[in-house]
């Protein structure tokens, strides 16, 4: 059968299409682009469009990204500066290919992970500082800064960071949040969410275009994301540490610089460069023509005030005047404004337009409340206006248009444009306040809807009244560390524009040095807060607030001394900020003093008494110090005061299991995951239970269950191989344990087991092996430590997992844990929890249990 033939509606946009006028050139190396076989040398995998502001980049990529899809049958995506991250890139790609059919359910899965894991790992990482980096940290790392845009040489920090110490910083929070993780995947995602979620990506990438002819991926405003996205776009396309991509995806940036030499040169090969000039003479008269603007006179004029620019040629032919008065062109003082508006001469629409131009982007209520009444209903025409685009939700005036709108009302009036800026900053402030209805006060900026909200108040504020409005802009400078380093971005760019939007110097220069001092993501702000801190302005309350969150970031970059200096600085200026009090608390408990954890949760607790956090904190202190019945009096009073808290319900199973009470550490496994039924260190918890039970169906099931949530996850398939262990299925363990450590090598735990398992199998030599490299990677495992002396000293094996009936703990014949590993309660060692040296070991808690203090 032929194709069938074109509906309409599709005949319609191809010839809206062809009416575009201009850059026939590059978009027919587009097109021909897909007439050409990827094998084909001819063909380019990336396509770059480059080209000064208003030249219409963003116009060019949008035509490519309708004839990509209606011409050719491709699956698209478009990414612009509103991304922050290179996790948010891959959001924005998810989400655009899901409105076209595709979902990519494993990486939405993952990516929800990821943002939690990230909101709970703010806390201590374990003790004990390895001596130097290895070399998979010192790879990690710079992947890291790849994520970033920071890798050294490359881009616009190239030369600014030494990965050396910052490999060393990340073996250190390596061990830091095995501390606070159970799961090692979870370990991977927090240091390094580019190379955890990347291979996801390309997984469900290449799954979509295979039902497709292309996929197209395209890049907006490069000249901002670049920094951020460049070199992990080139790694997709050069590398297979994280996939392959499917030959028939196609990449499209578009950015007001050219690539980056020192990224991208040796790709020459597979890149169509297409530089944007201003149109042409003839490309111009040919816009200006199709409006029917033909009289030489006007056209000369257009031409000349234009520039040529695509977004002012457009623009100026839509408004230009009656051709019997070229004259009143002629003026070169006559501003770009008046340029635009000429047409217009219905003063209502030439104030709406204005006024429009004020907020950042517009939908209509923000329109209306920028307009007089008069001009209320006027949204609709706003929108057709050739300089304005984008979703109706959120449109936006093009920056070459904008910028001199904004020049001429504050330098016209600055009275009109103070006040109309403060009306739009009410406005916002109470639409936020409505927005906050409901809302956990202390965690608003975490909220997409409030924080978008107080970021446009803001910079109204600072637009109305720079000097008035900057201390209090500041002081949210504090939260939005907080919160975390995007939400900061979003912020410290905010700062940028209403400083070069109001023409305030110093509004603009905090914005710049807030934006540099955010650069290294790994520091969490630790930087901003120290400008902050520097201010004259700031009063004690204000002061201990910074310091108790620059104290948290010390705490999460390991920086034990500056976190705990931080943290008495804030006592001596509030004795009573609890956060302070708990932050000691887990920084004493982190680095083993847990007398003086217990004396900051007193001091704590006579602030707040019974208060449920401060119950908890206390309770994981007493489960880390090995300490069971301890716990398990203050978990209970927890649960009885919210019986529905999952973690906590999951910390008390671990603490009852430790006790030897599995059939109710059960019972609290069960109702953890009924309550939370993603509750994937529950799930993988349970089934360690219910194999030491004898429920090997039960066990795997809940195994079954925690893979399909976290796929490929090291520490699941290490509670499968223990599973097929405690079975005498040891073959079968031994294949499980070898993938754990192929997708994590310094799974010390792993190397355990599986040297217990060979033992079993008469493979001392290679037994012994496993130990050795266990106790190498980790000295301090004590476990592995006395079973290398015991099979040194030719002592009798390990056991074979057939120990007593279903209900004895001591299922592998070591000792009196429940995994069988030597004398740990819960069976690794020194590790309550059995996984290596995770002492805390709830995986998706910081510190244990997702509500860690400060």
């Amino acid at each position: 059968m032929g194709r069938a033939r074109p509906s309409m509606q599709e005949l319609i946009q191809r010839r809206r299409r062809a009416g575009f006028v201009g850059r026939r050139e590059q978009q027919e190396a587009f097109r021909a682009n897909f007439g050409l076989p990827p094998e084909d040398e001819r063909h380019r995998f990336l396509f770059h469009i480059h080209g000064n502001a208003g030249v219409g980049k963003t116009w060019l990529l949008r035509q490519l990204e309708q004839t990509a899809r209606l011409e050719y049958g491709a699956l698209t995506a478009r990414v612009d500066e509103t991304v922050n991250s290179v996790p948010e890139a891959m959001a924005a790609i998810s989400s655009q290919f899901a409105g076209q059919g595709h979902e990519f359910a494993t990486l939405d899965r993952k990516l929800a992970t990821y943002r939690q894991r990230r909101h709970e790992a703010e806390s201590i990482p374990a003790e004990g500082e390895p001596p130097g980096p290895s070399a998979g940290s010192l790879t990690a790392a710079r992947a890291g800064l790849a994520g970033l845009g920071m890798v050294p040489g490359v881009g616009a920090l190239a030369g600014a960071v030494d990965p050396l110490p910052l490999a060393q910083g990340t073996d250190r929070l390596r061990a830091a949040f095995s501390s606070r993780f159970r799961d090692h995947k979870d370990v991977q995602l927090v240091l390094d969410p580019v190379e955890a979620l990347t291979p996801l990506l390309v997984r469900e990438l290449s799954q979509a275009a295979a039902e497709a002819p292309w996929a197209v991926l395209l890049f907006d405003t490069f000249e901002r994301t670049g920094p951020l996205l460049g070199p992990w776009l080139r790694s997709l396309l050069t590398s297979e540490r994280h996939g392959t991509l499917p030959p028939n995806t196609v990449f499209v940036l578009a950015g007001q610089t050219r690539l980056d030499p020192g990224c991208w040169a040796d790709l020459a090969d597979v890149v169509a460069d297409l530089p944007l000039e201003p149109f042409t003479d003839a490309e111009a008269r040919q816009l200006l023509a199709a409006k029917g603007i033909t009289d030489e006179p006007v056209v000369r004029d257009v031409l000349r005030l234009s520039g040529r620019l695509p977004v002012l040629v457009s623009t100026l032919a839509e408004n230009a005047g009656s051709p019997g008065h070229p004259g009143e062109l002629a003026d070169p003082s006559a501003t770009a404004v008046e340029r635009f508006l000429r047409r217009e001469h219905d003063p209502v629409r030439r104030s709406a337009a204005l006024a429009g131009a004020l907020p950042r982007r517009l939908n209509e209520d923000v329109f209306r409340a920028a307009v007089d009444e008069a001009a209320a209903c006027l949204f609709g025409w706003l929108r057709s206006l050739p300089f304005v685009s984008g979703p109706p939700g959120s449109a936006r005036y093009h920056d070459v248009v904008r910028a001199p709108m904004l020049r001429l009302q504050q330098t016209g009036s600055p009275q009109r444009w103070s006040a109309a800026h403060t009306r739009l900053a009410g406005t916002f402030a109470r639409w936020r306040e409505e927005a906050a209805e409901g809302l956990d006060a202390t965690a608003l900026w975490k909220q997409d809807a409030w924080r978008a909200l107080r970021l446009e108040e803001s910079y109204h504020l600072l637009c109305a009244r720079p000097s008035a409005a900057l201390p209090a802009v500041l002081r949210d400078g504090i939260d939005v560390c907080d919160a975390g380093t995007p939400i900061a971005r979003r912020w410290a760019r905010m700062l940028v524009e209403a400083g070069q939007d109001a023409d305030a110097d110093a509004v603009r220069t905090w914005g710049q040095r807030a934006v540099a001092a955010l650069a290294d993501e790994r520091r969490h702000g630790i930087e901003l807060l120290g400008l902050l801190l520097g201010r004259s302005e700031p009063d004690d309350a204000e002061r201990a607030a910074a310091l108790v969150v620059r104290g948290r970031h010390h705490r999460s970059a390991e920086e034990y001394e500056e976190a705990l200096d931080d943290f008495r600085r804030a006592l001596d200026l509030d004795p009573r900020m609890v956060r302070a009090h708990l932050g000691q608390a887990v920084i004493h408990r982190a680095t083993g003093d847990y007398a003086a954890a217990l004396e900051a949760l007193d001091r704590a607790d006579a602030l707040e008494p019974g208060s449920r956090r401060v119950l908890r904190e206390r309770g994981e202190t007493w489960r880390r110090a090995g300490r069971h019945e301890e716990a398990l009096r203050q978990l209970d009073r927890v649960i009885e005061a919210d019986p529905a808290d999952h973690l906590a319900l999951g910390s008390r199973g671990q603490s009852k299991a430790a006790l030897g009470r599995v059939r109710e550490a059960l019972a609290d496994l069960d109702r953890a995951i009924e309550l939370n039924g993603d509750y994937t260190w529950a799930l993988v918890r349970r089934a360690h239970v219910r194999s030491a039970l004898g429920d090997v169906t039960g066990a795997l099931d809940d195994l079954d269950r925690a893979e399909g949530l976290e796929p490929d996850t090291p520490g699941t398939l290490g509670e499968r191989g223990e599973v097929y262990r405690f079975a005498g299925r040891y073959e079968e363990a031994i294949a499980l344990y070898d993938r754990a450590l192929t997708l994590d090598p310094r799974y010390a735990w792993a190397l355990g087991s599986r040297a217990l398992a060979k033992e079993a199998l008469g493979r001392r030599t290679e037994a012994l092996a496993d130990l050795e490299r266990a106790v190498e990677m980790n000295p301090g495992y004590a476990w592995a430590v006395a079973q290398r002396e015991r099979l040194l000293s030719g002592g009798a094996t390990g056991g074979s997992g057939d120990a007593g009936d279903a209900g004895d703990a001591a299922r592998g014949g070591h000792g009196n844990g429940p995994d069988g590993h030597g004398n740990a309660p819960d069976g690794h060692g020194n590790a309550p929890d059995g996984h290596g040296n995770a002492p805390d070991g709830h995986g998706n808690a910081p510190d244990g249990h997702g509500n860690a203090p400060g």
